[in-house]
């Protein structure tokens, strides 16, 4: 059985998880991912909301299951777009998460994370952050709402918070789209490694409730 072992602790952003999935691939394994995710047929220009969003990974030239997790992570951030703004997930609106730099992005984490070929992921609990972080409506406590919301859906975090923002909402949402899940009840447990199966990744029939605005893009 092969494991993938990702390490939270010190930060969950998307640069975390690129830098650890990229050490498992090898430099060569990546560059040839990164290739694949410049060809994939994003275009450069911004995508208002989630229809946009998801027309875009439709017709994107990538494996199925790729695109599955494509859609389930955009899918938790649209959510959450509705559920800050009360409206319809149709009528969501992207910031900075619509760019099509910030799409390949995302598409190249999941590129990563399938050509792992890992029979099972383990991960250590989540570090959020501390502090406050600038936002399109002002100035918002770590972990900002969406994150939270994310997290609240059963991914375990660390006790002890280091300063700065260390987990993002897009992040948040490749991190639960990939099911990492836990029974941490004392953070005494922080060390403990949870799992997930990627044979199930991304597949849950709800959404969970997020949120959104420039938070949403990083």
């Amino acid at each position: 059985m092969t494991t993938l072992h990702l390490d939270f602790t010190q930060g969950a952003t998307r640069s975390d998880i690129v830098r650890q999935v990229r050490a498992h691939l090898g430099d060569d394994a990546w560059e040839a991912l990164q290739e694949k995710a410049e060809q994939a047929g994003i275009p450069d220009g911004h995508h208002h909301g989630i229809v946009e969003v998801m027309a875009t990974i439709d017709a994107a030239d990538v494996p199925s299951d790729v695109r599955e997790d494509m859609r389930a992570v955009y899918g938790i951030l649209a959510a959450a777009e509705a559920q800050v703004h009360g409206c319809e997930v149709e009528q969501t609106h992207f910031h900075e998460v619509g760019e099509g730099t910030r799409i390949r992005n995302t598409l190249l984490i999941c590129l990563a994370l399938r050509a792992c070929g890992a029979d099972r992921i383990e991960a250590t609990p989540v570090q959020t952050g501390s502090g406050q972080v600038e936002c399109a409506h002002g100035l918002m406590d770590i972990p900002a709402p969406a994150t939270a919301a994310i997290l609240e859906t059963g991914i375990p975090t660390c006790a002890e918070k280091l300063p700065g923002e260390l987990c993002t909402p897009t992040s948040a949402a490749i991190i639960n789209q990939i099911q990492i899940r836990g029974g941490i009840s004392d953070t005494s447990q922080l060390q403990k490694l949870l799992c997930m199966s990627l044979s199930q990744s991304g597949r849950e029939a709800s959404v969970p409730d997020i949120y959104t605005d420039k938070r949403h893009c990083r």
